[in-house]
């Protein structure tokens, strides 16, 4: 089956273009584009995508809210990522914590858009660019320690700790394997595990819960370059 895609962007030449390049993969279908929120929350209602590439300034509502209001609603599988120009951005931050699967900026290669795509609609999330590092960082520092996410945290196991601090720190399954001393299968099951018992989305989340929880503080970690 395809990747059914919703390209949401209000600059018709760019969100034509995204639409182009993904068009061209065989295991790809652009089912609708949008120009602003409001039109995005419609499109997802009415086509039921994969994935949305979800512009975050926009016109009318902002992809924020509009990412908010589609995950909050979606009874299917849906993930969004976030399209932006500025880096970093708060507001991409923000997304992350309403529910987004990652980001990208707008100047990202075409083959590297594709393989975003890819990612997110099989169940990943784009955390291991020093971007994304740097943007956690960045905001993490204003946040408070949310005392209920911190008792959440009881719920894992010392090794889903090491594993959640890993992931925190934008680490990939193979680089926390080579870390912790175990194999590639084991770390997916942990990472599953603790997906479950904090019933968290997907990676991203998990990022945004170990700074949120206090397990992790913006500082501790060596995050970008």
């Amino acid at each position: 089956m395809s990747i059914r895609v919703v390209v949401v962007d209000d600059q018709a030449l760019v969100r034509g273009g995204f639409a182009m390049v993904l068009g061209h993969e065989a295991d790809i279908e652009v089912v609708a584009e949008a120009g602003t929120g409001l039109e995005a929350i419609d499109a997802a209602r009415l086509h039921r995508p994969d994935v949305i590439l979800m512009d975050i300034r926009m016109p009318v509502m902002d992809g924020l809210e509009a990412t908010s209001r589609i995950l909050e609603a979606a009874d299917w599988d849906v993930r969004v990522l976030i399209l932006t120009t500025f880096d970093p951005d708060e507001y991409v931050y923000r997304a992350l914590r309403a529910g987004a699967s990652g980001f990208v900026l707008k100047d990202i290669p075409p083959a590297g858009l594709v393989s975003a795509v890819r990612t997110v609609a099989d169940g990943g999330a784009l955390l291991a660019p020093s971007i994304t590092r740097r943007l956690i960082s960045q905001f993490a520092e204003r946040l408070a320690v949310d005392s209920a996410l911190s008792m959440r945290l009881k719920r894992l196991t010392e090794r889903e700790h090491e594993v959640v601090t890993a992931i925190a720190r934008g680490s990939s399954n193979a680089e926390i394997g080579e870390e912790l001393f175990i194999g590639a299968a084991t770390v997916k099951s942990h990472v599953s595990s603790i997906l479950t018992k904090l019933a968290l989305r997907d990676r991203a989340q998990i990022v945004v819960f170990a700074y949120e929880s206090g397990l992790v503080q913006a500082g501790d970690l060596d995050i970008g370059h």
